[in-house]
């Protein structure tokens, strides 16, 4: 098609026709025929890139049903072996009815058993309880009686510590407390502070045995209740002359830190009584013999 405008032909002129110039096309229809050709193929464009992506998406649908088409049978496989499992399950347990009844009998009477051991253990435990009591109340029943026993002891030793007395000795060191007859020496081993031994001397020629020492008597003069005896200790013999009755008579010997102590409470014609009083656990020279034992007048 050709925008150019015609020429008169020769044959035109002769014929004497006259010929207008056609006129031009409007821009506007030019504008609209670009603008139409324009969104034609953007239309286009469109609608391929629309198919291209739904084409991705059928893609990826096909792929996830793929996938969950495997995990379905996975599933029923699955499925499959645990239908199996329970089949061979049901049918051990059918098989084995009477054993499960039977456990279930014994697993009764165990429990039963269990429950009467119990109860017997529990009234078992209330008995030991009780008896645990009773004794409880016993003993402390008989400590209360210990108590008032050690009470009245101790009372009864602090009334013959009151009736005992304490003096100083012959070497002028205080004496421990002073028995004056048989009773108040047993009073004396009652306290226990010291080792006591009570002695009942005649007068002979050689010395007699008291407790670790020797001890002669030589004199006694009952109307002045005075006495003369001789004490043998390491090896040593010492005189102790015209003592009083009820004086303590001290001296020391090797190993002791305290003096040994004679009291005597009774003379008579020839005769002496009386006791010796030492250190607890006092380790003393053994008594000397009576031929080792000078005999000094």
């Amino acid at each position: 098609m050709s925008l150019t405008p015609n020429t008169p032909s020769p044959e035109d002129s002769q014929s004497g026709m006259h010929y207008t110039e056609p006129s031009a096309l409007p821009r506007w229809v030019l504008v609209l025929f670009v603008v139409a050709f324009l969104l034609v193929g953007y239309l286009l464009y469109a609608n391929y890139s629309s198919g291209q992506a739904l084409h991705q998406g059928l893609d990826a649908a096909d792929k996830k049903t793929q996938a969950l088409a495997a995990e379905m049978d996975k599933a029923n496989s699955r499925i499959a072996d645990l239908k199996g499992q329970l089949d061979v399950t049901s049918q051990k347990l059918n098989l084995s009815e009477d054993e499960l009844a039977h456990a279930r009998s014994l697993a009764q009477t165990i429990r039963k058993q269990q429950q009467e051991s119990d109860a017997q253990l529990r009234q078992e435990i209330g008995q030991v309880q009780q008896d645990t009591s009773t004794k409880f109340g016993e003993v402390a029943t008989d400590l209360n009686a210990t108590k008032t026993d050690l009470n009245a002891t101790k009372t009864d030793l602090e009334a013959t510590k009151g009736k005992l007395q304490s003096t100083i000795g012959d070497l002028g060191v205080q004496s421990g407390l002073i028995a004056r007859n048989h009773d108040e020496v047993e009073e004396l081993k009652r306290l226990g502070d010291r080792d006591i031994f009570e002695f009942s001397l005649g007068k002979t020629k050689g010395p007699q045995h008291v407790g670790p020492i020797q001890i002669q008597l030589r004199k006694t003069d009952p109307k002045k209740y005075k006495y003369t005896l001789n004490v043998v200790a390491d090896d040593k013999s010492i005189e102790k002359k015209d003592r009083t009755v009820g004086e303590p008579i001290q001296f020391y010997v090797h190993g002791a830190r305290a003096p040994y102590e004679i009291v005597v409470f009774d003379v008579g014609k020839d005769q002496a009584k009386g006791y010796l009083s030492t250190p607890k656990s006092a380790n003393a020279a053994p008594p000397a013999t009576p031929a080792a034992a000078p005999g000094n007048q």
